[in-house]
């Protein structure tokens, strides 16, 4: 079994990662996972949070807005509905998050209101990975 597997990041604005990691600790929406070299196949959807990427060189943090990853035993792709590096991840930056998440919330069907709420409420978490 190889000691790393290919990452690759993206978001619609433009490709955040591409790295060999030892392992990705993902956001997932049924709870967080750790991928590591020689993982089951799974795809996972993501929530709000932070994606932490470990590779030769450290450690990497990206704020993700949800999104999916597909993770196999030689690669994990994440394709991130909004991501930004956590360094980028501003006070502001974090307002627009939640100000669209609450747009979500306050159009959703009462039959996902419960979802919508869920997922304002782990925008609003984001914060505190800047100290907000």
């Amino acid at each position: 079994m190889a000691d790393t597997m290919q990452f690759d990041l993206v978001s619609p604005e433009r490709k955040l990662a591409s790295v060999q990691a030892r392992e990705v600790r993902l956001p997932g929406v049924e709870g967080d996972l750790t991928a590591m070299p020689g993982h089951a196949p799974i795809i996972l959807s993501l929530r709000p949070g932070i994606l932490t990427v470990v590779s030769a060189e450290g450690s990497s943090e990206f704020a993700v807005t949800g999104g999916f990853a597909e993770v196999s035993g030689e690669t994990v792709t994440v394709l991130a509905e909004r991501g930004v590096t956590k360094a980028e991840l501003t006070a502001a930056i974090h307002a627009d998050m939640v100000a669209e998440a609450k747009k979500v919330l306050d159009a959703a069907h009462p039959s996902v209101a419960d979802a919508a709420a869920k997922m304002l409420a782990d925008m609003e978490a984001l914060g505190t990975h800047i100290n907000l």
